[in-house]
This record gives C-alpha cells, structure tokens and sequence, in this order.
C-alpha cells in the first residue's frame, strides 16, 4: 500500500509544482507560499478532525514534538527557496533539480537514521546526481 501513496505523492507533487508555476505569474513568490502553507495547514487539520485523531495531540512527546516543528521550519525554508527557484527559472529545470532532495534525503537516511545501503540504492543515486548535474549545465 505505501507504494501507491507514494506514487499519489509524486503525482500531487508534480501536480503542485505545475500549478504552482502558473499561480507565480502575478504574486510575490514569499506570498505565494505564506497562501499555500494557510491551505495545507487546513487540509491538514481538517483530515485530523475528520478521522477523529485529534485526541492524540495529548499524548505527543517531547521529542516528537521538537523533530516535527524542525522539519516545520525545514519544510517552510524549501518551501520559500522552491517557490523563488520556480518563480525565476523554467519549472523543467527547477523541478528535476528540486528532487535531488532524493539524493540527500538517502544519504541523510544512511548517516542519520543508519539504514541500509544497498547496490541498488547506491546505483539510484549516482543516476539521480548524473541527471541533476546535466540539468545545471
């Protein structure tokens, strides 16, 4: 199943950096982001209600509760840098170059959270890094 979600992601994603672009055409790219980020925390918070889990707000620890706003701040900073990035350069050339995040996120999960390095991930890696470094030639 976390297949399928995952490829939704890629295709809302896709979707939202298409989107995106077009909307970019008469907006200040910070402003732009402050609106998505409004929609995205009612959609979310909607969601919460809606299936009834905002009973576990009371039982977040400290811990998740300071990792979550982290990558609040680090989702928020590639927020504003995507949104500047799309709004002055080609969203074919921004987009690709966006999702070398791939590459830093595995590598990241390898440092970090000490999964498994496999041939195949490694592999995947290098031809993502070779596609990135053609798009910025």
């Amino acid at each position: 199943m976390w297949v399928i979600y995952a490829l939704l992601s890629a295709f809302f994603a896709a979707l939202t950096s298409i989107l995106v672009k077009v909307g970019l055409e008469q907006i200040d790219s910070h402003v732009a982001t402050a609106i998505r980020t409004v929609i995205v925390l009612m959609m979310s918070w909607l969601i919460v209600l809606i299936t009834g889990k905002h009973p576990d707000l009371i039982h977040i620890g400290q811990k998740s509760l300071l990792f979550l706003i982290l990558s609040g701040i680090a989702t928020g900073l590639s927020w504003l840098c995507y949104y500047r990035a799309l709004q002055l350069g080609d969203a074919s050339k921004v987009i690709p170059i966006d999702k070398f995040s791939l590459v830093i996120g595995m590598a990241l999960a390898f440092l970090v959270l000490k999964e498994t390095m496999t041939i195949k991930t490694i592999i995947g890696g290098l031809v993502i890094t070779v596609g990135t470094l053609v798009l910025l030639w």
